[in-house]
C-alpha cells in the first residue's frame, strides 16, 4: 500500500502512507445497514391496484403494479436484467385479465386488434378457468406463471417476434430471480437450484433464437431497445445459451 501513496511526503503528509483505501468497518457498517433497511422494508408497502381496460372482453379489473420511484435499481446483470434493492419490481410486469385469460407485458398490453382478440378468445378464453387469488404481493411462482399464459397469448395471437423473445428474456430472469431468492437451507435446495437453472437456460435459449430472428425482420426500436443494445444483448444471450 505504500506504493499507492508514493509522493505525499511533498506534502507533508508521509504520515498517511499506510492508509486503506477501503475501511473494513465501513464496508461491514454499510452492509449491516443494507440488511437492516432490507428487514425492515415491506414489499406491500409499495404496491397498489391499478385499473385496466381488457382490450380483448372489454370487461374492468385491478392489477397488481409497483408505484414509480419507490425503489432503486442496484446494478445489471450482463443480459440488461435489472436488480433492484430491497425488492424485484419485475414479478409485476405481465397483466392478466382474469374475466377471458388475456395477457401480456404492460408495455403490449393495450395492443390487441380485432383479429388478435379473436384468435385468443377461441384459443384461450373458452379454456380458461380464472385467475389464481394471490395474497398482498405476488410471488415469484405466481409471477413466472403469467408471464408464461402471456408467452401463450403472444404465440396464440401471432404477435411480433420480439414480443415473444422479450416474454421469454424477462421469464428467464424471473427464474433466475426466483434461484437467488432460496434459502441454501432448504431440504431440497440443489435440485430446485438445478431445475431453475436449467429451465432459465431453455428460456435463454428462446430469447436468444427470437432476437436473432427479429434483427434482420423488425424495424428498432424493439421491445423500447435500439439497434446497439439489441446487437449488445444478442451477443451476451448468444454465450448464454451455448452453455446449456
Amino acid at each position: 500500500m505504500a506504493n499507492l501513496f508514493s509522493g505525499l511526503d511533498a506534502f507533508g503528509l508521509g504520515n498517511l502512507k499506510e492508509m486503506n483505501v477501503y475501511d473494513a468497518k465501513e464496508k461491514e457498517d454499510s452492509k449491516k445497514a443494507a440488511s437492516e433497511d432490507k428487514n425492515a422494508f415491506a414489499e406491500e408497502s409499495i404496491i397498489f391496484d391499478k385499473t385496466f381496460t381488457c382490450p380483448v372482453c372489454d370487461e374492468e379489473f385491478k392489477s397488481k403494479m409497483v408505484k414509480s420511484g419507490k425503489i432503486k435499481l442496484a446494478s445489471l446483470d450482463s443480459d440488461l436484467r435489472p436488480r433492484y434493492q430491497l425488492m424485484d419490481p419485475l414479478k409485476y410486469d405481465a397483466i392478466v385479465c382474469p374475466h377471458c385469460g388475456y395477457a401480456a407485458l404492460n408495455r403490449f398490453f393495450n395492443y390487441a386488434t380485432s383479429t388478435q382478440a379473436g384468435l385468443i378468445q377461441k384459443n384461450i378464453s373458452v379454456s380458461f378457468k380464472g385467475l389464481k387469488q394471490t395474497g398482498d404481493i405476488l410471488t415469484y411462482d405466481d409471477a413466472i406463471a403469467r408471464h408464461k399464459l402471456a408467452l401463450v397469448n403472444a404465440i396464440v395471437k401471432k404477435s411480433k417476434t420480439s414480443e415473444r423473445a422479450y416474454i421469454c428474456l424477462k421469464t428467464a430472469w424471473l427464474l433466475r430471480g426466483k434461484a437467488e431468492s432460496l434459502s441454501p437451507e432448504l431440504p431440497d435446495y440443489d435440485s430446485q437450484i438445478a431445475g431453475l437453472n436449467q429451465e432459465e437456460l431453455e428460456f435463454i435459449q428462446q430469447a436468444y433464437d427470437g432476437f436473432d430472428e427479429a434483427f434482420s425482420t423488425e424495424l428498432f426500436p424493439m421491445c423500447g431497445m435500439d439497434e446497439i443494445t439489441i446487437t449488445l444483448l444478442v451477443a451476451d444471450l448468444a454465450a448464454g445459451s451455448r452453455r446449456s
